[in-house]
């Protein structure tokens, strides 16, 4: 994800990604959100969501992001903290992204390039000529 996306998203929720700044040995977020730019929907409104429940429910622990990449073809999203509906609201986002494109957001499908892309008919057409 771009830089100006990912600040976006760091500075809207800071407590679901308060370890970004941490070294590798701690969390994995100090290399950012390793997805394009196409999945920047998915993820906002999945923190959103996320932080809206949290805090609603003090009781529940916090959850905070170790890593947000791309595996497979799909969004994943791995956390320290939370409850079974902070972890259903993950497991819905990163069930979203098998049908969203990667690069630009559109409907999108599973694409082997070399690698497993979820990308639409334009951004395949494009990766097949990079």
């Amino acid at each position: 994800m771009n830089k100006e996306l990912q600040e976006q998203i760091f500075s809207k929720y800071p407590k679901l990604f308060a370890q970004k700044d941490l070294p590798p040995t701690k969390s994995l977020m100090c290399f950012g959100m390793e997805v394009d730019n196409g999945w920047f929907n998915i993820i906002d409104t999945t923190c959103k969501v996320i932080q809206d429940y949290l805090d609603s429910k003090p009781a529940v622990h916090q959850v905070e992001f170790v890593q947000v990449k791309e595996k497979f073809g799909g969004l994943r999203m791995y956390a320290r903290g939370g409850d079974d509906y902070t972890f259903g609201v993950i497991s819905m986002a990163e069930s979203l992204s098998f049908k969203t494109c990667e690069r630009c957001g559109n409907p999108g499908k599973e694409t082997h390039i070399g690698w497993i892309f979820t990308l639409c008919q334009p951004c395949q057409k494009i990766e097949r000529r990079e």
